[in-house]
């Protein structure tokens, strides 16, 4: 078999310099390149993606993902059984905002499994399935720190307590802003129908309503831009961080996200297939295949951002004569260390 993961023992020695003061020294804007070619940054992280192997990285993240779902669905559900029965049709109205982005079959399969679960909700469900939900999600957070630390090329350094504590936390922290996401969109519908119901002129409500349409979606894509910022800054084990707002790899790795998530839904209203395929495990495959392109393109967000400041960071080192010109922070795979050998 062909090795080609990009791992630190694979790494040029020369080369691991420049990821080292990657991790050491954040830039203060991924926007400006510093002379670095955009050409050869998109270049570099094609052939990161393929050393790095983030195929299988997604893969696995994935299969976390899934595996996360259904335990927090049993926690949120359980805690809603026990309040207001309004409380758990306002949740209710909130997921069915899931089907702007994921397919219909799995949608329907998350939404029946939610109103089950909190049909049969009880007391002592709220202890067991938070528990086994911020355990679940802990483990898929987890998979996307090595996924960061792989990006980066560098090594987990944090003790496992610190590491997974960081991951529930940050869990609970995405989970809030999910919630926000989905209530901007719940709330600038509820609005836009009270604009019409309130405003008899039919031209300044049609105007109002449009108004804050644009705003609901200003905002859902500001709190979706945000979700990735938080990943990329809490997840890789980087010795020094720098917040940013916005980046490039964020942007194409929203971008990416919810124009695959779209196509998927394309390709599955005109070639539904899985059920064919799979059977009753058709809605499974396919929500497994929506988390899977979630995980590239949080990957690939990532990888983009390293690749900027290692050319960056590769373009200082040279100048001060640091490392040889010839040294390169991404070599091509038939480069790396053991990338022909057969094992």
């Amino acid at each position: 078999m062909r090795v080609t993961d990009h791992t630190l023992t694979a790494t040029d020695p020369l080369a691991q310099r420049i990821w080292d003061q990657v991790a050491r020294s954040p830039l203060r804007s991924l926007w400006n390149f510093e002379g670095a070619s955009p050409k050869l940054v998109w270049k570099r992280t094609f052939q990161a993606m393929m050393s790095d192997n983030l195929l299988s990285r997604a893969a696995e993240m994935g299969y976390y993902f899934l595996f996360a779902l259904f335990p927090t669905l049993v926690c949120a559900s359980s805690i809603l059984g026990l309040a207001a029965r309004q409380a758990s049709r306002i949740y209710d109205s909130l997921l069915h905002y899931l089907a702007l982005v994921v397919p219909g079959s799995a949608y329907n399969m998350v939404i029946e499994t939610f109103n089950q679960t909190a049909a049969a909700a009880t007391g002592g469900k709220i202890t067991l399935g938070l528990v086994a939900a911020l355990w679940s999600a802990s483990v898929g957070f987890a998979a996307i720190q090595d996924g960061m630390n792989t990006v980066y090329k560098v090594r987990e350094s944090r003790p496992y307590w610190k590491a997974r504590g960081a991951a529930i936390l940050v869990t609970m922290l995405l989970s809030v802003m999910v919630t926000a996401n989905l209530g901007v969109l719940l709330g600038g519908d509820l609005i836009a129908k009270l604009v019409y119901v309130r405003i008899w002129h039919h031209a300044l409500a049609t105007t109002t309503a449009i108004v804050v349409h644009l705003v609901q979606w200003v905002v859902a894509s500001g709190l979706l831009l945000l979700q990735f910022s938080t990943i990329y800054y809490f997840a890789p084990d980087l010795k020094a961080k720098r917040w940013h707002w916005i980046t490039p790899g964020a942007a194409i790795g929203i971008s990416g996200w919810v124009l695959a998530s779209l196509g998927l839904r394309v390709y599955l209203h005109f070639f539904d297939n899985f059920s064919l395929t799979y059977g009753s495990l058709g809605a499974v495959i396919i929500l497994l295949t929506w988390f899977y392109i979630t995980g590239l393109m949080l990957l690939l967000g990532a990888e983009i951002n390293s690749e900027i400041q290692a050319a960056v960071i590769e373009k200082q080192l040279k100048a001060a004569g640091v490392i040889p010109p010839e040294v390169v922070a991404e070599p091509p795979v038939r480069d790396l260390p053991g990338s022909g050998e057969v094992r």
